[in-house]
């Protein structure tokens, strides 16, 4: 209790502000600047789609960032992190232990535990919030990403839960992921945004506040991709669609296993030809019967401009993104999930320098029995939000046969589709288990058919190599790969230092 007439170390949360009222200028000069160096037909794209996490400010008028510490939040409840015997020691937990007392060390013995993903109750003691609601965040592996997400979803949705059933009217969220679970943040902080707001649209009619309680390190993360799934005006709102990541989850925002994804779109019909009408509509039904040999059927008369001087830069430049920005549209409308299921790109860890890491499993890519169309709208589907910031990727040549090797004219065609960023943000490509066939067949393609990928290619004859760049325990390795590394390079391969 503080002394009589000493201010108060609580916050009030209604005395904090909420995420609708204006927080100055700087945000909408920054809106402006980027749709006005945004292609005009892009953004006229755009407008015409509609956001999965539209401007609701009925919503945001619930949502508070608040840096500072969770423990002091006068409100309903606040959330706690800690590990599955609720012993955790973490900056959120010990500040909360140390505010209510010792009465809930007491408490925490009672309840015997907390699974991953769920969260049990308790009462606040000292505390300025009513009650405390621990949940237990996952430790993140990332061969293990997906079961990871959906824990994450699960401690952040039961939450919300405990919050809708006690008719609770705040709830202070602390960050779930801690530094020693080892989840990345941005990841995490997806996942922690769309949750709250999917359970605020559905059944969030009697929480009246939801806080976010971060430290100056998490801050800049929050500020930065709130505004894709709280934003505060309907500009705001367009800016951040072809931000949003490619997984946004179900409609409670549970992470969605893409292989499990029903159509969203009719099936397309036949490709006509080229009438030059760029509209949204005639892009996402441009997909033919004889899909590789139309997949660009202009190119050639593009090079033939450029060749002959009537096409500028930066008309090329334009012309290069409406392309890729109808591949785009027509990767996001696609069912794909039979790409999918061949497990042949996916996302893993970091690597040293804390890029992320995609594999390429060459023997999962049957060239010869799938449509290499709908294959390249995967990639793209699948890399479009990864390559806007530095990535590396890692290609496994092992045990790759005649049929899974992939035609020089599809690779040349896919490095001319791609976004510049694809190439600006790759900073390495390592080309495990090569064979001497494909060695030669890496240099001719990079010394003729494309420039500025040569010095990223780095060609890797076993694993162990590999783990001086990326560490065993940040990349999810087939087995069949592990398998055969071991039996070939035996004399460099320790199962240790590979995570086994």
């Amino acid at each position: 209790m503080d002394p009589l007439g000493a201010r108060s170390q609580f916050v009030e949360v209604q005395n904090l502000p909420t995420w609708d009222q204006p927080q100055g200028v700087q945000d909408e000069v920054d809106g402006e600047n980027l749709l006005m160096e945004e292609d005009d037909q892009l953004t006229n794209q755009l407008n015409s789609l509609e956001s999965p996490f539209p401007f609701r400010q009925d919503i945001n008028s619930k949502i508070v960032l608040f840096n500072g510490d969770v423990a002091l939040l006068n409100c309903t409840a606040i959330i706690n992190t800690s590990n599955e015997t609720l012993t955790d020691k973490n900056p959120v937990s010990d500040s909360i232990h140390r505010y209510s007392g010792p009465e809930l060390r007491d408490e925490l013995l009672k309840l015997k535990g907390c699974r991953t993903g769920e969260a049990k109750m308790t009462e606040g003691f000292n505390l300025a919030a009513r009650f405390i609601i621990h949940t237990v965040g996952p430790k993140y592996k990332a061969k293990y990403r997906t079961a990871a997400e959906s824990s994450l979803y699960s401690c952040y949705r039961n939450v919300m839960q405990f919050a809708k059933e006690h008719a609770m009217a705040s709830v202070g969220f602390c960050v779930v992921n801690t530094v020693k679970r080892a989840y990345p943040l941005e990841d995490a902080t997806h996942i922690a945004l769309r949750t709250v707001r999917r359970f605020l649209e559905n059944h969030g009619e009697n929480i009246e506040t939801v806080v976010f309680a971060v430290s100056d390190v998490e801050e800049p993360v929050y500020r930065k991709l709130m505004p894709l799934y709280y934003p505060r005006s309907k500009k705001e709102e367009r800016i951040g669609l072809p931000l949003l990541p490619a997984d946004i989850g179900n409609a409670e925002g549970e992470p969605v296993v893409l292989e499990r994804q029903i159509r969203i779109a009719e099936k397309p019909g036949n490709l006509e030809d080229d009438s030059g009408d760029d509209s949204l509509e005639s892009d996402l039904g441009l997909v033919g019967s004889h899909a590789f040999a139309r997949m660009e059927g202009d190119v050639d008369k593009q090079r033939k401009l450029i060749l002959q001087g009537q096409m500028s830069e930066a008309a090329q430049q334009k012309q290069h993104q409406r392309n890729y920005n109808r591949w785009l549209c027509r990767a996001r409308a696609e069912d794909l999930s039979d790409i999918a299921a061949l497990k042949a790109l996916y996302q893993t860890g970091v690597d040293l320098c804390g890029r992320t890491v995609m594999v390429v499993v060459g023997r999962n890519i049957p060239v010869t029995l799938i449509d290499m169309e709908k294959a390249l709208l995967y990639f793209i589907h699948v890399m479009d939000h990864i390559t806007v910031k530095e990535y590396v990727m890692v290609y496994f040549h092992t045990l790759t046969g005649e049929h899974n090797h992939l035609d020089t004219d599809f690779l040349k065609k896919l490095y001319d589709i791609v976004d510049a960023k694809f190439k600006k943000n790759l900073r390495a490509f390592y080309f495990v288990h090569p064979t001497f066939r494909s060695k030669v067949s890496t240099w001719f393609f990079t010394t003729f058919s494309v420039s500025g990928l040569k010095e990223k290619v780095h060609h890797i004859e076993n694993l162990q190599q590999l783990f001086t760049c990326i560490l065993p325990e940040q990349i999810d390795i087939p087995p069949f790969v592990l398998e055969y590394d071991t039996r070939v390079n035996s004399p460099y391969y320790t199962p240790q230092s590979s995570g086994l």
